[in-house]
């Protein structure tokens, strides 16, 4: 089986990433490294069953300004966030 590479043809495109369907021990891991693979302008979009104030204040250390991060949605049920790559 052989993958297809990700070939960032649009830099407006979003791309989820659903935090709920990963393991917590390597959810951190799993998003440093979307966001390490996205070009600038392009967005992940992430869903959250929380919010992920202590991965906010990481991201920020990580990125500083390279990432913004914009709430979507915000509620007792979850979080939408968009982290976009400048």
């Amino acid at each position: 089986m052989t993958s297809t590479p990700h070939l960032h043809l649009s830099p407006d495109q979003i791309y989820p990433f659903d935090a709920r369907g990963v393991a917590r021990r390597f959810r951190h891991a799993a998003i440093f490294g979307a966001l390490d693979a996205l070009q600038p302008g392009e967005t992940m979009r992430f869903v959250n069953d929380h919010d992920p104030l202590p991965l906010l204040d990481q991201l920020r250390m990580r990125y500083g300004e390279t990432v913004s991060i914009e709430y979507r949605q915000r509620g007792i049920e979850g979080v939408v966030i968009d982290f976009i790559r400048r």
